[in-house]
Formats: C-alpha cells, structure tokens, sequence
C-alpha cells in the first residue's frame, strides 16, 4: 500500500491538474463550451456514432448530451446525418470545422499541460 505522503502528493497534483483544465476552459472561445469539448474529443477519438453511443461514452443523460451535440452543430464543428441503417437515428460526425477546433483544443492543452509540467520527470508525465 501506498504511503500517506504519496497520496497527499497526488492530492496537490489532481489539484494542479484541475487548475489547468480551468485555465485552458478560461482560453476558449466564450462560444466554446466544455461540454463541447468532450463531444468533439469523443467524436475525434472515436468516430462518427449515433447519440446513443455518445451519451455512454460520455457517461452523462440523454439531454446533456442532446443540447452539447445542437451546440456543436450551431457552430458548424459537428453534423448530423440519416443513420443508413436506422432511418429514424441520427449519425453525428465532426465536420472539417470542428477537426481544426479538436486540433487547436488538442494543442493549447498540450501547450498548458508542457508549460504547468516542466519540472516533472518524464516518468512522473508517464505515472500521470
């Protein structure tokens, strides 16, 4: 079992952590929301799916998810199609807009995490 230190140390860097995620959040767009986020990381990491898929991904109810995903079409970074196998579903996939936003999302947190992290050791960033 670990020692008391080393969860006391954990402690102080979950709360670092947390500290940068509320920073990057503060850089965004005020349009951009962090629900917006997860939906295009989901969506990036995993492909085009229908809601069903992203609300289990994103471990959050229905309707969480279904005003995140009409923010994201407002914006133009996501689209929704006809499912060819279900006519009633919806398929979501990003669209070339939301890519360039997860890529610019996906840069400015490695650019904070690089800026908040410098002093670890390259096996502390891989521990984390």
């Amino acid at each position: 079992m670990a020692e008391q230190t080393q969860y006391e140390e954990l402690v102080r860097q979950l709360s670092a952590f947390s500290a940068v995620k509320r920073e990057l959040r503060r850089s965004m767009p005020a349009d951009f929301h962090s629900g917006s986020a997860a939906v295009l990381t989901a969506l990036g990491r995993h492909g085009a799916m229908r809601m069903s898929r992203l609300t289990e991904l994103l471990a959050v109810d229905l309707s969480v998810t279904s005003r995140q995903v009409a923010q994201a079409v407002e914006l133009g970074w996501i689209e929704r199609s006809p499912d060819p196998a279900d006519k009633r579903s919806r398929i979501l996939r990003l669209t070339p807009a939301g890519r360039v936003q997860l890529d610019a999302l996906f840069r400015q947190a490695t650019h904070l995490l690089t800026e908040r992290l410098h002093d670890w050791s390259d096996d502390d960033i891989g521990l984390l």
